[in-house]
């Protein structure tokens, strides 16, 4: 009995693998999934019916509440950014693909921490509390530093220019180890200088949270934290003639727990509060 080589069972033996995994994942578990949906009572467990019977969306894709301009509707809870197209665009999910390291703008694109500062700042004035935040400015960009010195990266300080504040931007700072800060002129070359944020004196646990400032990694999260709609809170109690309490009862009813009981981390869906909104608190005409 002639024996089948070696190297060609072993290459029998993958593409063996290779049918079954297809079979398995290619056809069966599409199969079983598709037929899992067609269950009845589960296919339309995601959409959300507003107020007068329209279709509101889905709870599980997050969407914007802003008027044309893309100011925020004060009657509303806000979701937090998105990085999905012009944002929540279900057809272009996506993450800014910035990190720690994006601390200066350039002529394109601001940084990530120029991001987050202004959208602090504007939340802040939203809600009508504090949004300063650390290694931020007063007006809202990256408080960060371009340092000259004569030795290169070490040595006498000779220039040091403010890089996210474009003049005529007024600097952050006066000086910085005794020389003058200047803003930022369009088009100049800063790469040689030491790049040196500032953390400056807001407070350490900002009253803005995290996910008020920052997207999703893919820009469609429904949810935001408890405490971000509690701060949201005492705005839309105002635009609705509700109480602060009743308002925050709302948010308890449409916030759930972490997965399983220890995967994530706390949520309030915006679409199916706001959506609870207009149906106990309506506004005529909005």
């Amino acid at each position: 009995m002639t024996r089948i080589p070696h190297w060609l069972a072993q290459h029998l033996a993958a593409l063996r693998v290779v049918l079954v995994l297809t079979l398995l994942t290619g056809l069966a578990y599409p199969l079983a999934m598709t037929a899992f949906a067609q269950v009845p009572g589960l296919e339309s467990r995601s959409e959300v019916t507003a107020a007068d019977g329209r279709d509101a969306g889905s709870s599980l894709i997050g969407q914007s509440f802003t008027d044309a301009k893309g100011k925020p509707l004060k009657r509303y809870f806000q979701s937090r950014p998105s990085n999905a197209g012009t944002g929540y665009d279900a057809t272009a999910s996506g993450a800014g693909n910035q990190g720690p390291e994006s601390v200066v703008d350039t002529a394109d694109r601001p940084s990530l921490l120029t991001l987050v500062c202004g959208r602090s700042k504007a939340v802040g004035e939203l809600e009508g509390v504090d949004g300063s935040r650390p290694f931020c400015t007063p007006d809202g960009v990256g408080a960060v530093l371009g340092v000259f010195r004569d030795g290169g990266t070490s040595g006498r300080v000779t220039r040091v220019v403010s890089l996210d504040q474009a003049c005529p931007a007024r600097p952050f700072l006066r000086s910085y180890e005794g020389v003058e800060v200047t803003c930022a002129e369009s088009g100049a070359d800063y790469s040689r200088a030491v790049t040196v944020p500032v953390r400056g004196d807001a407070p350490a646990d900002p009253v803005v949270p995290a996910d008020a400032v920052t997207a999703s990694g893919s820009g469609l999260d429904p949810h935001i934290s408890p405490a971000y709609a509690k701060l949201q809170a005492p705005r839309v109690a105002r635009e609705r003639g509700a109480s602060v309490a009743d308002v925050r009862r709302l948010i308890a009813t449409y916030t759930s727990g972490r997965t399983l009981g220890v995967l994530g981390e706390p949520g309030v869906d915006v679409l199916e509060l706001n959506v609870a909104l207009d149906r106990t608190y309506p506004q005529q005409g909005a």
